[in-house]
């Protein structure tokens, strides 16, 4: 579905040019030719980006900024200024406008503007959703991402999750396993059942067995009254296996017969109960390598590979590491009742420098430590292990030779942060925490661009 874009602007010659440029993109374009008309507009229909002229007779920029974010707070707005009314521009951004653009202004650069636009309000919308709908069982963490292959992942989660299908999930320790399988169940026809989760590498066989299954009254000494196992609790819902790869074989062939038959039976029963469980899995481990092995039956792998997803480390999808960062650190700020609302921009050039061996586990931890050491209202370098601040010296260290000078360090992370955005400088400034004329500016001193811009 296109993107809807609402122009306003008293000058017809320019909504008719921006009309006609952002409808050959592909978006679906509403016109307005003044201020009133622009906020009738937004009381009747929704957008998704507002691209408003500042200077217009009774009815401003500035009050269509205000309007549009009364009504939807995720609605990016767009305002176009002339240079005169730069400083306004820069005080309308601090009250919540996406960016601006000085007349006179290039299409190309409006498109850009605009493309950068559409796809934070889609990011924030999606975040909105995973916040709602998507929460763990611990600390109330939640999934969120704007990584490309992490949205797809998540994609094809909700299109499988009415199917019913049994799920694979594989990655590493701490990259949210637990939480995908959360978010496919919410998004299935159990939702509203129980999801129930057990991790098959934290008890012994014998443990696991009476977890899972159950047993009746006497089944074995100190077995003084009946107890349901967990997959009689999930009946109707979910079934969730964390570390399924640790299970013994001897454990995978009763697991089977369960699967296979729709059936439990509680030790030291005769009947068996009827049971409806939608089963997911998941490991850290190459279940193909382990079923060549012999240490994991190639039947019950096939029996749980029905769909496969597999989660990228936090390493390899490091344009989320600054979005979970400030995420963790809105939540347990709010948790502990401390101020701290930044991150300076070493301690984030640290973060982002680290490989997060514990994956996205890892770097809450670490926000959740750097707000509890804080001692203002920025968690700095101070705050982070010292081994992390030493890791990220040796790189630049390895990289030049010596250590850096604060300049250089500050146009290295300014690339870093380019090359992560793809070149996309109002995404770039956004993250980096300052406005698109201030990266241009540090862009021009450390020679990053040339003199056309």
């Amino acid at each position: 579905m296109s993107a809807k874009i609402l122009v306003i602007d008293d000058e017809p010659v320019a909504v008719k040019n921006l009309a006609y440029a952002l409808g050959k993109e592909g978006y679906e374009v509403t016109t307005r030719g003044s201020g009133p008309g622009g906020i009738d507009a937004l009381e009747q229909g929704a957008f998704d980006v507002v691209l408003t002229d500042l200077r217009m007779e009774r009815v401003d920029g500035m009050a269509i900024l205000r309007r549009a974010l009364e009504l939807d707070p995720d609605l990016a707005v767009v305002l176009i200024t002339a240079h005169g009314t730069l400083s306004t521009a820069v005080d309308a951004m601090k009250g919540g406008a996406f960016n601006f653009i000085a007349k006179p202004f290039r299409l190309d650069e409006v498109r850009a503007v605009i493309h950068a636009a559409v796809e934070l309000v889609r990011l924030k919308r999606e975040n909105r959703e995973l916040r709602e709908q998507v929460q763990g069982a611990e600390g109330g963490t939640r999934l969120i991402t704007q990584d490309a292959a992490m949205l797809r992942l998540l994609e094809s989660a909700r299109q499988i999750a009415p199917t019913d299908t049994n799920v694979l999930i594989s990655g590493e320790s701490g990259t949210g396993k637990e939480l995908v399988a959360r978010y496919i169940h919410q998004h299935s026809q159990r939702g509203s059942a129980p999801f129930v989760a057990i991790n098959c590498g934290a008890l012994q066989e014998e443990l696991l067995a009476n977890e899972l299954f159950g047993h009746e009254k006497g089944a074995y000494t100190g077995a003084g009254e009946a107890r349901p196992g967990v997959i009689e609790a999930a009946d109707g819902g979910t079934l969730f296996l964390d570390e399924i790869g640790e299970m013994s074989l001897g454990m995978q062939v009763k697991l089977l017969r369960v699967m296979q038959e729709s059936e439990v039976q509680r030790l030291g029963a005769t009947r068996a109960i009827p049971i409806n469980v939608r089963w997911i899995a998941a490991t850290n481990r190459d279940l193909r390598n382990e079923v060549a092995a012999g240490r994991f039956r190639q039947d019950l792998y096939f029996r749980i590979n029905v769909v496969a997803l597999q989660l990228s480390p936090l390493s390899q999808r490091r344009n989320d590491i600054p979005l979970l960062a400030f995420y963790f650190l809105r939540k347990h700020a709010l948790r502990m009742g401390r101020k701290v609302s930044d991150i300076t921009p070493e301690a984030m050039a640290i973060l982002n420098d680290y490989d997060y061996p514990g994956n996205v586990r890892e770097l809450e931890n670490l926000i959740e430590r750097g707000i509890a050491l804080a001692r203002g209202e920025e968690l700095g370098r101070g705050e982070l292990p010292a081994e992390l601040a030493q890791h990220s010296v040796h790189i630049v260290r390895e990289k030049n030779g010596s250590l850096p000078t604060l300049a250089e360090r500050e146009s290295e992370y300014i690339q870093y942060v380019l090359e992560q955005c793809n070149g996309n400088r109002t995404q770039a400034a956004q993250i980096l925490g300052i406005d698109r004329v201030s990266l241009w500016r540090k862009l021009k001193k450390y020679q990053l661009i040339d003199e056309k811009g």
